[in-house]
């Protein structure tokens, strides 16, 4: 297992504008090394006993395991929702060059 394996790292924004801004902090702080900006996200989430349903916009971050504190705290901080979806997926494969990409990219 290579030392700083990357991470895929999901987070839902509100709009288009908070989505923008948690990239360009996610990438120019390097804790992402690319951040995708998705929209047109439809979630259907529990939230206070009640089952609720808004459009988003997604962000799907690559970055590194060892990174990934720091990118969690910078979004939770920066996050206008109570209880942000900040997730993290492991890239279990990938193509060798992209992933060290990703790892020169971003600092932990």
């Amino acid at each position: 297992m290579p030392a700083n394996p990357a991470l895929i790292v999901l987070c839902t924004c509100p709009d288009l504008a908070v989505a923008r801004r948690l990239a360009r902090l996610a990438v120019a702080a390097r804790h992402a090394a690319c951040v995708n900006v998705i929209e047109g996200v439809s979630s259907v989430y529990a939230w206070q006993g009640e089952v609720c349903e808004d459009g988003e916009v997604l962000l799907v971050a690559k970055t590194t395991r060892a990174a990934y504190p720091a990118l969690e705290a910078a979004w939770r901080e920066a996050h206008p929702y109570e209880l942000p979806e900040v997730v993290a997926v492991d890239v279990a494969c990938g193509s060798e060059p992209y992933l060290a990409w990703v790892g020169d990219s971003v600092s932990a």
